[in-house]
C-alpha cells in the first residue's frame, strides 16, 4: 500500500497536470484520468519515466461506470485515497434562447455530477484517510465565473456555482471525519481551454496553472484544523 495517493480527474494536460505532478512529486501515488486514451497514456508513460507511481485509466466523466471503474482501478491498485482533485471540466457557451440540450446535459453531468458521484463512490477511502491522519483532502475545480456568473457562459456559470455550494455542503457533513475540502475558483488560465479567448485577453494576461499548483501547496500543507472552503484566483484588474 502506498503512503499516500491521489485521484486526479482531466488529467492528461493543463491543470489537471500540473496538479498530479505536484502530488507526485511530493511522494503520492496518483492515479489519472481523462477522456481520450491517446493523450492520457503520453502524459501516464511520461510520468512514470520521471520515476512516478501512476495508474491510469481513460474514462468520460458523464458516464456512471466510468467513474466507479476509475475509484475501483485506484483502489485495488493503491489502496487508499487521501487526495481527490475534481478538476475534469467542460464549457460549452450559447445564448439563452439557443441552448442545445445535449450541451446543457454535458456540462451538468461533467462539472456537477461527476464530482457528487465521485464523493460517493471515494467516501470509505476518505474517511479511512480522515481518520488516520485528520487531512483527507478534496479538490474541486468551480471557476471565477460560478462567483460572477457571465451571459454566453451561463450554463457553465451555474455549474460552477453549485461546485461552489456543494463543497461547502460537503464540509459541514464531512469535516468531523478528517475529511476537508476546498473549491479553486480561477479567472482564465492559460491553457488549451482557455484558446476560445486569447485573441481579447492575451494568454501572457492570464493565470498560471503553476499558480493553482501553489494554492494546491497551501491547502496541503495547514494543519487539520484549518479548513479553506474555497480560493478565488483573479487576474491583475479582474473584479468579481
Amino acid at each position: 500500500m502506498a503512503e499516500r495517493a491521489a485521484i486526479v480527474t482531466g488529467a492528461s494536460r493543463g491543470i489537471g497536470l500540473a496538479l498530479a505532478e505536484e502530488l507526485a512529486e511530493n511522494g503520492y501515488a496518483v492515479t489519472i484520468t481523462a477522456r481520450r486514451p491517446e493523450g492520457l497514456e503520453r502524459t501516464a508513460q511520461a510520468l512514470r519515466e520521471r520515476g512516478f507511481d501512476i495508474e491510469h485509466l481513460a474514462g468520460n466523466m458523464n458516464d456512471e461506470a466510468a467513474i466507479r471503474e476509475v475509484v475501483a482501478r485506484h483502489r485495488e491498485r493503491f489502496g487508499r485515497l487521501d487526495v481527490l482533485v475534481n478538476n475534469a471540466g467542460v464549457g460549452i457557451g450559447a445564448p439563452a434562447h439557443q441552448h442545445q440540450t445535449k450541451f446543457v446535459d454535458l456540462q451538468l453531468a461533467v462539472n456537477l455530477r461527476a464530482i457528487v458521484l465521485f464523493y460517493r463512490e471515494c467516501a470509505e477511502l476518505l474517511r479511512a484517510a480522515g481518520a488516520e491522519h485528520r487531512a483527507a483532502l478534496v479538490v474541486n475545480l468551480a471557476s471565477i465565473a460560478g462567483k460572477s456568473p457571465q451571459p454566453w457562459l451561463s450554463v457553465y456559470s451555474a455549474t460552477k456555482a453549485a461546485v461552489v455550494a456543494y463543497t461547502q455542503a460537503m464540509n459541514k457533513e464531512l469535516n468531523g471525519d478528517g475529511i476537508k475540502s476546498v473549491a479553486f475558483c480561477p479567472g482564465f488560465v492559460d491553457t488549451d481551454m482557455s484558446d476560445f479567448v486569447k485573441a481579447s485577453i492575451p494568454a501572457e494576461e492570464m493565470l498560471r496553472p503553476s499558480d493553482i499548483v501553489e494554492a494546491l501547496r497551501f491547502v496541503l500543507r495547514v494543519s487539520p484544523a484549518c479548513v479553506i472552503p474555497e480560493i478565488v484566483f483573479q487576474r491583475r484588474g479582474e473584479t468579481l
